[in-house]
Formats: structure tokens, C-alpha cells, sequence
């Protein structure tokens, strides 16, 4: 194995066979977190096999050679530690929080896990009806139905708008079979990540992350398509849902560009109760309770999102002023309001370093898509670069896309029409 710097903050090393290594000493956090990041996710899936990455995160928990479903947890729970794992449209991860002292006997079971979990048919049919339960309950959300029609809005049929949960018919369908050999083209060493962050002893644990990991084969990247953004309207009513639920976004890039500007350009628009989306919106008219703006940006697509409920008598005034916030901040952005946005989203990328499974998520994240870590001295320079000019071009930019629209719950008679025309909607 080598170790690997270059320019970036936080060191890692590179095993022979692609799996790199990430042991962070923070002696100011009391408790230890493990993380293994595989970079195998919903947008990686084939589309017959739509979900199975949500399915192999909850059965790999279900057993390995060594430990039964119940021995797991408990060993686990003997540390004190949680064990838990999620599912995003890029990776997979698995991960542990518990004492400094056995970030060792963590790695040990995390690895245990992540490569020999047998998935036992018995145990998938029993978590079959867990996993039905959650896609239920998500589809029974309008707000999980407005970000589901928003993504498909935005890219059509291309994997990443499929949502991580699959379908009811994918899920009942999964065998065992299908498991182990979506989990042998997938689970390699060029798409695994490994971390341990706490005060520890960096050099030991990366040995025993290196013993634990160093026999994976190596494998070839896990890559995504870039998606080309499309655009449209999709409306939902889910019936029981007193308001209407909207979310209004553009493409922004993707991390791979490696330009924080539509993050700034979300703070700018819409964090915090002063910022121009809150204080216009809730503060002076009146028309919202919740609203929100974020720039999602992941590897090879990005998407720049403000989310909103509102009274259903409310929506046609609520778009119609989004509509000219976008277009004001198209034209001109305030000094004062950039200082605003650049201070919160340097504080939240702090505030990150306060976290250590945030850490080692973001630190694993850049090495799947840049190859490198960035150090939060970096970012945080990265950020006090974003101009006002800047913003205001990414701003342009977004209209001249156009808008991906999302309406769920109380969508009236010719509310969809409505907001096509005040949004400029194309493919509505």
C-alpha cells in the first residue's frame, strides 16, 4: 500500500487493489466513527434492477459467516456502538459510532460485513415486508412524491431520477441470486472508501483497515453517465393533503466541476429567515410557513432547489414571486447578501469538522469523483472566491435552462396550467 497527499488536507492511503483509506485523528471528539463507503448506488442500477442497492444495504446487516443477524447488533451494542448503513443515488454507506477504544473491534465487524454478508433467503423474505412498508410509507408523502416527480421532471428516464427505494414490483421480485452478483459486479476496491475518525491512532487503525479490506478484488469504477437535464412540470394530488407542496429547480453543475458557486447562490436566495426567499415570502406576504433552497451537487449532475408548501389559494402568488426573486437575482446581487451567504456556508462546512461521519462522508465523496480530499482550508478559500458576478451568471444560467416543476398534495383544477405560464415552464 502507499500513501497518497498531494495538495489535499487530509491524507489517505491507496491499497494495491484501488481501496483507499482514510484515518483522521480528532482528539477533541469523544467518541470514534467508522464509515465504508462504496460507491454503488440507485443511479448504478440497471433499470430491471431498480432498488436492489436499498435492498443490499438492509440484508447485508442480516448475516456473514460469523455472526448471525442477532449477533451483529448485539456485538455492537456491547460497545455501546450503533451500527447502521443508508442509500443514496451515488454510494452506499455502512457505518459505526462508539468508543475511541474499539474503533479496532469496528473496523473488524464493518468489514465483516460489507464483504461477507451471505444474505440469507430466509431473512430476505422477512425484510421483504419491512422494505415494502418504508416504499409504502414514502409514497404515501407528498413531499417524497414531490422530490420523486421533481427528479423525474429534471432528467426523464436516466437512473438518477429513479428514487433509491425501487418500486413495489422490483422489491417483491429480488432473489438472493440477484443479491450476490449485483454486490460481485459492484463491491470492488476501485469503489470502496474506509475511515476511522475519532482520537485514535492513526497508523494502527489504517493497518486494520488495510487487514480488513487488502483482499477485495480490485475491480473497475463505478461511473455514472452525466445526465442531460430536461426540464417540464409533473403534478400529483395525494389525497388527505390539506396543502400544495412544490419544488421549482434548474440545473447547476455537478462536483465534479469542483465550483462551490451554487452552493453560495442557495444561501444567498433562501438560507435563513433574513434571506430573501424567507423574509419576502413568510415575513413580509405572508404566502408560505415553510420554504427552503439548496443546491444538491453530486457526481456528474447538480440541481439547484427551492422547496415550498403553501395554502393551495396561495400557490399562483407564491410562483409569481418566486418567479421575479429569480429573475432580481439574475440581474444584480446585494454585497451585503453575499457576505451573508459566503459566512453561513463557510460556518456550515465547520461545523462539519464537529461531525466526523459528515467528515469522512464528504472526505470519501471527493475521492470517488476529484481523487482527492479537500481540506477545509481549501473550501472555505473556495468560497470567499464566489463573486457576485459569478452568482448572478449561474443565475442566468438557470433560467435559460428552464425550470423543473414539481405540485403534490392539494393540486387543484388548473393549478398545473398556472404554474407552467408563470415559470416559463418548457415540455409542460
Amino acid at each position: 500500500m502507499h500513501a497518497a497527499t498531494g495538495s489535499a488536507a487530509l491524507p489517505f492511503t491507496t491499497l494495491a487493489n484501488g481501496v483507499r483509506l482514510l484515518a483522521i485523528r480528532a482528539p477533541h471528539l469523544h467518541t470514534a466513527s467508522v464509515s465504508v463507503f462504496v460507491r454503488s448506488g440507485s443511479a448504478h442500477e440497471p433499470a430491471r434492477d431498480h432498488g436492489i442497492s436499498h435492498v443490499i444495504e438492509h440484508m447485508a446487516f442480516k448475516g456473514t459467516p460469523n455472526r448471525d443477524a442477532r449477533r451483529i447488533n448485539l456485538d455492537a451494542e456491547r460497545l455501546g456502538a450503533d451500527v447502521n448503513a443508508h442509500t443514496d443515488k451515488d454510494h452506499t454507506a455502512y457505518y459505526m459510532y462508539g468508543m475511541p477504544r474499539d474503533a479496532q473491534a469496528m473496523i473488524g465487524m464493518l468489514g465483516d460485513i460489507v464483504r461477507h454478508a451471505t444474505y440469507p433467503e430466509a431473512e430476505l423474505e422477512r425484510e421483504r415486508t419491512v422494505l415494502l412498508a418504508e416504499l409504502a410509507d414514502d409514497l404515501d408523502d407528498p413531499i417524497s412524491t414531490a422530490y420523486r416527480l421533481f427528479d423525474e421532471a429534471s432528467f426523464g428516464r436516466h437512473a438518477v431520477a429513479r428514487p433509491v427505494l425501487g418500486t413495489r414490483r422490483t422489491v417483491s421480485r429480488f432473489s438472493r441470486a440477484d443479491l450476490v452478483a449485483h454486490v460481485s459486479r459492484q463491491y470492488s476496491g476501485a469503489n470502496v472508501v474506509a475511515g476511522v475518525i475519532g482520537d485514535i491512532d492513526p497508523q494502527a487503525e489504517t493497518a486494520a483497515m488495510a487487514a480488513a479490506f487488502e483482499t477485495m478484488p480490485r475491480g473497475e469504477p463505478n461511473t455514472i453517465d452525466a445526465p442531460v437535464f430536461a426540464g417540464g412540470l409533473r403534478a400529483r394530488r395525494v389525497t388527505g393533503s390539506s396543502q400544495t407542496h412544490l419544488i421549482v429547480g434548474y440545473p447547476v453543475p455537478s462536483l465534479r466541476e469542483d465550483d462551490p458557486t451554487a452552493r453560495v447562490a442557495a444561501a444567498v436566495l433562501g438560507e435563513g429567515m433574513s434571506s430573501p426567499l424567507l423574509h419576502h415570502l413568510r415575513e413580509r406576504l405572508g404566502l408560505v410557513y415553510h420554504a427552503d433552497c439548496s443546491a444538491d451537487v453530486m457526481d456528474g449532475w447538480g440541481q439547484f432547489m427551492v422547496e415550498a408548501s403553501t395554502a393551495p389559494a396561495n400557490v399562483d402568488a407564491l410562483l409569481g414571486e418566486l418567479a421575479k426573486l429569480l429573475d432580481a437575482h439574475a440581474a444584480r446581487i446585494d454585497p451585503a447578501e453575499l457576505r451573508r451567504a459566503r459566512n453561513q456556508v463557510q460556518v456550515a462546512r465547520l461545523r462539519t469538522l464537529e461531525r466526523g461521519g459528515r467528515r469522512l462522508e464528504d472526505a470519501a465523496l471527493d475521492l470517488f469523483t476529484l481523487g482527492r480530499t479537500r481540506g477545509h482550508e481549501e473550501w472555505l478559500e473556495q468560497i470567499a472566491s464566489v463573486t457576485a458576478a459569478r452568482v448572478c451568471r449561474l443565475f442566468e444560467r438557470m433560467l435559460a435552462a428552464g425550470p423543473a416543476v414539481a405540485l403534490t398534495g392539494n393540486v387543484r383544477p388548473g393549478m398545473r396550467e398556472r404554474a407552467a405560464t408563470l415559470l416559463k415552464v418548457r415540455n409542460a
